[in-house]
């Protein structure tokens, strides 16, 4: 007997996803992902200057904050060769890497690691026996018995007075946890700690761009002035005092990632090692590459090296060109969007389009039209094939590419959990892969931080490149495309300007190449490919559903293209 599983919102914090299974028993025969809200950035930021779409853009996520800011950025760069000090270069590498460390961490204790955590199972745990497995894998100050007792306690206050709070909705007891309540009892305690920890580490952002979420940014640079004097001379502008605390904050971030996260994410990995065996998606990787140590543009100096894997084969590297028309594209076959060349059609962003063409049930409805148009998330393609991108990607772009630290740290976790490199391929090899990333990241923070510190004693303080801040020196046509890779992966927005202003724009995001409903071959995105299979104990408590979708950090408000329905502006935003 045939039944739809419906989830709807399946993301515990960010955007608005729906996830529909279509059931044959108890085993998911196909899957259905869609977006059900509609934004329109894109159309917002038409006709304004250039240099001030970053501010609009930025806005499309507080969550990954200034990463669409930056892409911004690097789109009107690119369109007019406009090239940035090293400074502006290393300053921004290091707020993007931390951006990762951040969200990375966010993510797992905030929004997967209950898929896995029964908090509730927590209470039976004895705080030495925790004390003693939290020492046996990390390295962390906090794991005495004293600190898990106390914790203990303000689990059992909440459980015995009805206060769950933010926990209050799991599906605690579900046959389909596995840790014992001494592993429950430390996540837990991590979960908590992680959320003192995150105010701290958000202090970088607000040193180099004045403030987080949504930091400063600028065409041509960074806003962040330096100065080699300190105390009241330097004024706003970077001093050795801040310097200092960016050093002291990449250090916390480094102490809880290599001695609380990834020992806390491999060690619940060892518990759930079939799911080694679960939710691969398409089987196709990609990476726009990012953090360039010669500036943006010079593919080779980027830390994360851009290509395409396909079908799993390591040995080889297809590359990837964002301006060939042939090569990205964006579908709207299956999505409530019209293209003036028909449904069919495949646009690159330089020629996109975002017309708004609603075509679904009235809400609320029971299901999706999933024969006809059932998302606001559109189709990007590759060569016409579905990409996965993301921390599983880049981990296997680093590999495939024989980078010495990305090949020893896998090559060791395998080891460890006894798993072959096909193990990657899953649910728990996306959640194991970004836990991985993070270490990378946290420790190249420290080499960009060196360097800059360097360039500053140097007597180099340039962090703002003002060649071509008159329009009036610009060609009356160009176009460029800002990439990068984002916390959730591969990051593009593409920009036209003509006569000084925004002609066209379009932003394709991580979340939209992994959500995007069927394309015009009925292809299949990661979302939707990784659920077939699935066997779920409960429908009503569909916890598989979650873990295998959460592993990717769905981000929707990122992937829907904010208008009324006649398409009238609905906010003005004045940038000064």
């Amino acid at each position: 007997m045939s039944a739809r599983v419906v989830v709807d919102p399946i993301t515990r914090i960010e955007g608005h996803l729906r996830i529909e299974a279509q059931m044959n028993g108890g085993i998911i025969e196909d899957a259905f992902s869609s977006g059900t809200m509609v934004r329109g950035i894109e159309t917002i930021v038409q006709g304004r200057d250039p240099r001030e779409v970053w501010a609009f853009s930025q806005r499309i996520c507080g969550v990954c904050t200034l990463v669409h800011g930056l892409a911004a950025v690097r789109a009107v760069e690119d369109a007019l060769d406009w090239k940035i000090p090293p400074n502006a270069e290393l300053i921004r590498n290091l707020m993007v890497g931390s951006q990762y460390v951040h969200d990375h961490v966010m993510h797992f204790y905030h929004l997967h690691a209950l898929d896995w955590v029964d908090v509730v199972s927590a209470l039976k745990a004895d705080p030495k026996a925790t004390s003693e497995l939290a020492q046996s894998i990390g390295g962390s100050a906090k794991s005495s018995p004293g600190y898990f007792s106390d914790v203990l306690k303000k689990l059992k206050s909440f459980v015995d007075n009805g206060q769950l709070g933010i926990f209050a909705n799991g599906y605690w007891g579900h046959p389909a946890y596995r840790l014992p309540p001494e592993a429950n009892l430390m996540a837990l305690a991590h979960y908590l700690d992680a959320l003192a920890w995150q105010r701290d580490v958000s202090e970088l952002h607000a040193i180099f761009g004045g403030r987080n979420p949504h930091p400063n940014m600028c065409v041509g640079g960074m806003p962040c002035a330096i100065s080699l004097d300190s105390g009241k001379q330097a004024g706003t502008a970077l001093d050795v005092v801040g310097l200092e605390r960016v050093r002291n904050t990449i250090a916390k971030m480094q102490e809880f990632v290599h001695q609380v996260y990834v020992p806390d994410t491999l060690a619940i990995a060892g518990y759930y090692k079939d799911w080694f065996n679960r939710g691969e998606a398409v089987g196709n990787f990609m990476c726009f590459g990012d953090f360039p140590a010669k500036g943006f543009g010079d593919a080779d100096s980027y830390m994360i090296p851009a290509g395409v894997i396909l079908n799993r084969d390591l040995s080889h590297i297809e590359p990837v060109d964002l301006d060939a028309e042939g090569e990205i594209q964006e579908f709207v076959s299956r999505a409530w969007y019209d293209y003036a060349e028909g449904k069919d059609a495949g646009l690159h962003p330089y020629k996109g389009e975002t017309e708004f063409a609603y075509t679904g049930p009235e809400p609320p409805y029971k299901q999706l039209d999933v024969d006809n148009q059932y998302s606001w998330l559109k189709s990007p393609r590759w060569r016409g094939k579905a990409m996965e991108v993301g921390p599983l990607a880049r981990m296997l772009m680093l590999y495939a590419s024989g980078d010495e630290q990305a090949t020893t740290m896998v090559d060791s976790t395998l080891a460890q959990l006894e798993l072959p490199i096909d193990a990657l391929y899953s649910t728990m090899g996306r959640t194991a892969a970004r836990a991985l990333e993070t270490a990378i990241m946290v420790d190249a923070l420290s080499g960009w931080y060196d360097n800059l510190l360097a360039n500053i004693k140097a007597g180099d303080t340039k962090t703002f490149n003002e060649q071509y801040w008159d329009p009036r020196t610009w060609p009356q046509r160009s176009q460029g495309v800002g990439h990068m890779e984002a916390p959730r992966g591969a990051l593009g927005h593409w920009i036209v300007i003509e006569d000084g202003k925004t002609a066209n724009y379009q932003a394709v995001v991580p979340s939209t190449w992994m959500a995007g409903p069927r394309d015009a071959q009925n292809q299949k995105g990661p979302y939707e490919a990784a659920l077939a299979g699935h066997t779920l104990h409960d429908p009503d408590q569909p916890i598989e559903i979650l873990r295998t979708i959460h592993s990717f950090d769905p981000c929707i408000a990122c992937a829907v293209h904010l208008t009324d329905p006649n398409g009238e502006e609905v906010l003005s935003v004045n940038v000064r």
